[in-house]
């Protein structure tokens, strides 16, 4: 194997796992949540408004964040951006009052993970081209692993030794990864240094109009958000529904409301990557067929986790449901990338993240706030819906627009 071949498939295992306590620090909070609404005296609303602002300084941070990872260097946002984020999840266990957790958990944890993904996906797509939709899948399993571990793990210790030192245990392992990913990242060239401000501006205006001027990238887009309303009203709430609606631990509840969906995810993802790689060699249009049916085949899994009467058959949904979603992130920016062009896409990451995470930040506020009234299992059945519209509108971008918006002739990617 070749030194270069080598090296991107290293890259990808540092990714993978930076990427891991990207998921992690954001479930442990989840998981934890009935201790800490216990300790610090907080409301549904309150608990709920914890995990919005969360998604909204997320949103709000994550355009910077693209134009960041086209026009800086890569390896430099990646590991500043564990760093910091790791530094904040730390801290929040020093938390005693809503204002702390909104500070450290929604602001500075919100505000640092999101320079990830746009920079790691960028510098994926730089590194990987004939195995791009493998190498995606393989670092999107990061996630579903993240989530997994730190809801068993995170609960565990949650549970016996107090929700705090969950907090130190995940925010100090990051902090020492991100020195670790100093050392081993290559360094990466940056456009940021040959142009101007000025030119810096057309820049993020010409990005901007490449993911707006075509109704697919839009449409794409909009798929995207149905996916991440679902995944923040789900991952804030669901540990909380199982703790209350079955009488489970919160260590029970922490783990079996991830690892069922992660698990059956990890096999849709890698299956979906590596069924999408090889039909597109006939057609890059089957990638949109495995997004559209992931999304369209996950609403009777979705509505059936909240109405199930049972502990098992809520299990069986919540797998279905993670292997539907596993088969939509399969693909999740190769077909975006494919109707964006190499110089912009890290930027549209950006722009289509914000666009999402700022609409789904009502999600667990909303949630929280319906609860007494409404209750948590019509209110997680609900987001069914969102899955429904995604789906079409995935359909829509493969009927009448992608064929056209494809980018026929890629231009050489100018950034790192």
């Amino acid at each position: 194997m070749k030194k270069q071949d080598r090296y991107r498939w290293e890259l990808l295992l540092w990714l993978w796992l930076a990427f891991f306590f990207n998921q992690a620090d954001r479930q442990i909070f989840n998981v934890s949540l009935p201790l800490i609404k216990t300790d610090l005296g907080l409301t549904d609303a309150q608990a709920g408004l914890v995990g919005s602002l969360f998604a909204l300084t997320l949103g709000l941070m994550i355009p910077m964040a693209g134009v960041a990872g086209d026009l800086l260097s890569r390896k430099r946002i990646i590991g500043f951006s564990l760093l910091f984020w790791s530094a904040a999840t730390l801290l929040t266990g020093l938390s005693n009052s809503l204002i702390h957790l909104i500070v450290l958990r929604s602001l500075a944890v919100g505000g640092g993970e999101a320079f990830y993904a746009p920079a790691a996906n960028g510098l994926i797509s730089q590194h990987h081209h004939q195995t791009r939709a493998l190498a995606m899948s393989i670092h999107q399993t990061s996630l579903y692993a993240g989530v997994v571990v730190s809801g068993a793990l995170g609960g565990y210790i949650a549970q016996q030794y107090g929700w705090k030192n969950a907090f130190y245990l995940f925010g100090g392992a990051g902090v020492i990864l991100s020195i670790i990913l100093f050392v081993r990242l290559r360094p990466t060239p940056t456009l940021a240094a040959t142009i101007s401000g000025m030119e810096q501006t057309a820049f993020f205006k010409e990005a901007l109009l490449a993911l707006l001027r075509k109704p697919a990238a839009r449409l794409l887009c909009g798929a995207f958000l149905t996916l991440v309303v679902v995944n923040v009203g789900y991952t804030v709430w669901t540990p909380t529904f199982l703790h209350e609606k079955f009488g489970l631990s919160v260590a029970e509840a922490g783990f079996t409301s991830m690892f069922y969906h992660h698990v059956a995810a990890f096999v849709g993802v890698m299956g979906g990557g590596w069924l999408s790689d090889r039909l597109a060699m006939r057609s890059v249009r089957y990638r949109l067929i495995i997004q559209s049916g992931g999304l369209l085949l996950g609403v009777p899994f979705i509505v059936g986790m909240g109405q199930a009467a049972t502990p098992f058959w809520t299990f069986v949904c919540l797998a279905g449901f993670g292997f539907c979603r596993g088969l939509y992130e399969a693909n999740l920016y190769t077909t975006l990338f494919e109707v964006i062009e190499p110089p912009y896409r890290s930027t549209a990451v950006g722009l289509s993240a914000m666009f999402a995470y700022v609409i789904a930040a009502l999600v667990p506020f909303l949630l929280g706030y319906l609860k007494p009234t409404v209750g948590l299992s019509n209110g997680l059945s609900s987001l069914g819906l969102a899955y429904l519209l995604g789906g079409l509108c995935v359909l829509a971008t493969l009927r009448w627009y992608f064929q056209k918006d494809q980018v026929r002739q890629p231009l050489t990617p100018v950034s790192a």
